[in-house]
């Protein structure tokens, strides 16, 4: 009989823990989220490496052209959003790809952010650029490219 009113009375206790205002356990808001990380990377550029262990942690230092929807559980073109572009389009003949920047945006230094800096980074990832990427791992993916 102590027992069954042992059980009852956690169950309560329980209970009334979880209905008191439905945050009993709610985290509160702010703080720092900290991630351990499996590996110490070989630099903190992305364009130089090609694993998540630089990569994955310098998502949240850089910004994107575009990015793809992180809610969307499959990437598709239809997932792209805009990040530093408000948005793209196509020439007719889908040869052309123009994208319209987001105004305002600086650098770290408070220089203004501009499409010769855009430019910068593609002729770079494309190997057409004076200065070189130390390592270059996507290079192949943009040898199409005119």
């Amino acid at each position: 009989m102590k027992r069954d009113l042992r059980r009852f009375a956690a169950a309560g206790a329980l209970l009334g823990a979880l209905s008191v205002g439905g945050t009993a356990f709610a985290q509160k808001q702010g703080g720092v989220l900290k991630i351990g990380q499996f590996d110490s990377p070989a630099s903190m550029s992305i364009h130089e490496e090609s694993s998540n262990t630089a990569e994955g942690p310098m998502m949240g230092v850089f910004n994107n052209l575009v990015l793809y929807d992180q809610h969307i559980s499959q990437n598709s073109l239809q997932s792209i959003r805009p990040d530093l572009a408000t948005d793209w389009s196509w020439d007719e003949d889908r040869t052309r790809l123009k994208f319209h920047l987001r105004q305002g945006v600086k650098w770290h230094d408070g220089a203004p952010f501009t499409a010769q800096d855009v430019k910068c980074t593609w002729d770079m990832l494309a190997g057409n650029a004076s200065e070189k990427l130390r390592l270059n791992p996507r290079k192949a993916w943009y040898r199409n490219l005119q």
